[in-house]
């Protein structure tokens, strides 16, 4: 009787560093640099040289830092995200609750990694994200939220009324996923408390990202907290269920 064949390896994740420090750069290069299943593409040390090296190096995942000189960070994630062969994205940052990180989110990256973070850690936000999984604490992402409800009366009215309209454009199952999103629940949690299978959270959970032209949960569960869907019910300590 002969072995079966064995299971190939997967591709390691492609991953780009583009930060403005060069002792950064080494620092996430040595640490990242040791896992097997991460393969460090290349380096940028501006937010201007992005989108070439993605052209040519084709990543999976690009850690991208906010604060650099020529174009920043967040001006490079927007232009990456807008593509439709676009990397995911996780910025670095020195803040917790920077407004700045709220930006990169609505822009579609998948999450944030402070630079002091444990090297273990930032290694398991490469995997995650490259595997579909946003990587925002619940803490943080609370945060978030509330640096977004704290801006502007005619901001916050304006985006609430955005929001609401995109809300409308969803059917009463997928705005019940929507709610529960944002309260953070699992989608073993949804299911159990809608009566659902968890495959058909799954697929309501792609519906709305694909209505909305969305990359991840998080921007589902910002949509609803700009909608006003989270007021008011004593439950906005949930977990986000993005760990």
């Amino acid at each position: 009787m002969t072995d079966p064949t064995p299971t190939p390896k997967p591709r390691p994740v492609r991953l780009l560093i583009v930060d403005d420090d060069p002792l950064v750069r080494a620092g996430l290069t040595l640490m990242l640099g040791g896992a097997d299943d991460i393969d460090i593409v290349g380096e940028g040390a501006d937010g201007s040289e992005a989108a070439e090296l993605v052209d040519r190096l084709r990543p999976d995942v690009v850690l991208m830092d906010i604060r650099m000189p020529v174009m920043d960070g967040l001006t490079a994630t927007e232009a990456l995200r807008s593509r439709p062969d676009a990397p995911e994205i996780v910025v670095l940052t020195t803040f917790h609750a920077d407004e700045q990180v709220l930006r990169a989110i609505r822009a579609g990256a998948a999450g944030f990694v402070l630079k002091d973070t444990p090297p273990a850690q930032i290694v398991d936000s490469v995997r995650r994200v490259a595997a579909g999984d946003p990587v925002l604490s619940p803490a943080v992402t609370r945060q978030l939220m509330a640096r977004a409800a704290g801006s502007g009366q005619e901001e916050r009215a304006g985006r609430a009324e955005r929001a609401r309209q995109r809300i409308a454009l969803l059917a009463d199952r997928e705005r019940e996923v929507a709610v529960a999103v944002g309260h953070g629940r699992s989608n073993a949690e949804i299911a159990a408390a809608l009566y659902l299978s968890v495959a058909t959270v799954k697929t309501q959970v792609s519906r709305i990202l694909a209505k909305f032209d969305f990359n991840n949960r998080v921007q589902i569960a910002l949509l609803v907290h700009d909608a006003g869907l989270l007021d008011g019910d004593g439950d906005g300590d949930a977990d986000t269920g993005l760990s």
